[in-house]
């Protein structure tokens, strides 16, 4: 584990984070938190090649650092957005920092979203997207036993929900602040509830929105009776975040059915930090690509 905690934001988050805030539409309304969501496309870090494909009927994003090269790691990406908003675009500067900063082709996958597709219509499509892109990584250039699942957020669920459903099939999952129990008991849900951009209330609307029973693993991956045979792990958590908790209590189960689980917390930072401009998203997506880099070659 690294980072240690401190309960509050840094100064460049408070500000980031009351700005966000006071724009950003309450639980509710789908349209307006879409339209919110998807503000102005950010630019992001030249990569060598970027192309759209389909994968099995969903939409899929290609981000190759190096086309030619073969053998690499080969990572299939899963978008926040609480599985109702975001998509492609949104989490396109966030891809391309991770193709580069890890050496891996990066397949970002655009799921359907609830709640005109409620679960399980996104992690259909996720392992759909695995499955394919799998099949496929010779012609991308990668090694199908050097696969990684990743996601930030919702997205992170989807990755950890697709690692249960596919033992054996990723070398590795490398989860961003993941929503891990749709029951919400955790202490930092009442710690953080309001004041930290992502509020309890918003979270409690994204899992009515996406539906499945709570307690099904592949709706709350920390309700899993067994977790032993996972893949690698690193876990990125935000110290101020309603998620926070869950992210450690699944960090700890993981390292008790002996998965090798790393746990990153970030200090002074909310939900979403990785998509801002702070340090600390910068050091976080580096910290990310080398693991990536490492676990692929062991």
């Amino acid at each position: 584990m690294s980072g240690t905690g401190t309960g509050s934001l840094s100064p460049a988050a408070r500000g980031l984070c009351d700005a966000m805030a006071a724009v950003f539409p309450g639980p509710g309304d789908v349209a307006a938190l879409r339209a919110a969501a998807s503000g102005s496309p950010r630019g992001g870090v030249e990569v060598a090649s970027v192309r759209d494909a389909v994968a099995d009927g969903v939409p899929v994003r290609i981000y190759d650092p190096a086309p030619g090269s073969g053998g690499r790691p080969l990572t299939v990406f899963f978008h926040g957005g609480g599985w109702v908003m975001c998509g492609l675009d949104t989490h396109d500067a966030l891809c391309r920092a991770l193709a580069v900063a890890s050496g891996a082709v990066v397949v970002s996958a655009d799921y359907r979203l609830a709640p005109e597709h409620p679960w399980p219509a996104a992690p259909d499509d996720a392992l759909t997207v695995l499955l394919w892109a799998r099949a496929r990584a010779a012609e991308l250039g990668c090694d199908a036993a050097r696969l990684f699942l990743a996601g930030d957020s919702s997205g992170g669920n989807l990755a950890a929900v697709t690692a249960l459903r596919a033992p054996g099939l990723a070398a590795g999952q490398l989860l961003f602040y993941p929503p891990l129990d749709a029951s919400m008991e955790h202490p930092s849900v009442a710690e953080f509830a309001q004041g930290y951009f992502h509020t309890a209330a918003h979270m409690a609307w994204y899992w009515d929105q996406y539906g499945g029973d709570p307690a099904h693993p592949h709706v709350s991956p920390l309700r899993a009776p067994d977790l032993s045979g996972l893949p690698r792990t690193l876990l990125v958590l935000a110290d101020c975040d309603v998620l926070r908790d869950e992210g450690l209590a699944y960090g700890r189960r993981l390292g008790e059915a002996g998965v090798d689980c790393g746990i990153q917390l970030v200090p002074g930072v909310f939900h979403g930090f990785l998509g801002l401009p702070l340090p600390a998203a910068g050091a976080a997506i580096a910290a990310a690509g080398a693991w990536v880099a490492a676990t692929a070659a062991k």
